[in-house]
């Protein structure tokens, strides 16, 4: 619920930037009227999760909102952490640099979309969110790991994009190598949706030296949380867009996201 999905946000946030999370402060907008059984709900399960990482709330406030102007609760997080060994940064990208995801894609997008029924269609789908520690973490040993992040709002494709017009570098991407579950792709095919775009919110997409990627690639393979995570494409200075080598051999470019696909609940 949006409990844990507040702490593993902002959490994430600090450990795909090489930190290790510390300290949280929590900002609870509460529309009137909201029943507190859920209310409980909510901060019982993101007490669990701060316990569950290591991470305090230490600060917040608590403000309530006129019924009907609140949307029922809204949590804003902020955190701090303590870098963990080297810094990451856009700038150390180079041509020939390899990138790599932790796991599927779009199961949170799907999840969300599934669980609000807006195109009456139910599923099994379990949302990705969870903490992505463990995972960036031991990435942070290899010297060659370049760069790092959830592929959250906008999914894989705008982290591709993101990091095109920070370095000028582009991005080559392979189809048949991008890990989606056969439940998500489906809910794709029958809706229109690119899994690219879909949220994540307990995947990494991490830029690695050629020379460290595999053994990264095995590191994550070795834990539970990232033991399909792939290879999917590299760095290309050749070319100045993001380009998706398709599975029948064709290529398409991936364009900037306009809007987001579904509603957002982070």
């Amino acid at each position: 619920n949006i409990g844990s999905l507040a702490v593993h946000g902002t959490c994430n946030d600090l450990a795909v930037a090489g930190a290790i999370p510390k300290y949280l402060s929590l900002n609870a907008f509460i529309e009137e009227g909201m029943e507190i059984s859920v209310l409980e709900r909510v901060v019982k399960t993101l007490a669990e999760t701060a316990a569950e990482i290591g991470v305090k709330v230490v600060a917040g406030d608590t403000k309530v909102l006129r019924r009907g102007e609140g949307g029922g609760i809204y949590l804003a997080t902020t955190g701090i952490g303590i870098r963990n060994g080297h810094a990451l940064s856009m700038k150390h990208i180079k041509h020939g640099d390899v990138v790599i995801v932790s796991g599927p894609v779009g199961d949170h997008g799907i999840a969300v979309m599934l669980a609000r029924e807006e195109f009456g269609l139910r599923g099994d789908i379990q949302s990705d969110a969870a903490s992505v520690l463990k995972l960036t973490a031991s990435a942070m040993n290899y010297q060659g790991l370049r760069f790092m992040r959830d592929p959250t709002r906008g999914g894989i494709a705008t982290v591709c994009l993101e990091l095109l017009r920070a370095t000028g570098l582009g991005v080559r991407l392979l189809q048949q190598r991008l890990p989606v579950r056969d439940a998500v792709q489906s809910v794709c095919d029958m809706l229109g949706y690119d899994p690219m775009y879909l949220a994540c919110e307990g995947r990494v997409v991490a830029v690695v030296d050629p020379a460290e990627a595999q053994a990264l690639l095995e590191t994550w393979q070795s834990i539970e949380q990232g033991q399909h995570a792939a290879i999917i494409g590299n760095i290309d200075s050749e070319i100045d867009y993001v380009l998706m080598q398709t599975e029948l051999g064709g290529e398409r470019i991936l364009e900037e996201l306009e809007d987001d696909p579904l509603p957002r609940i982070c």
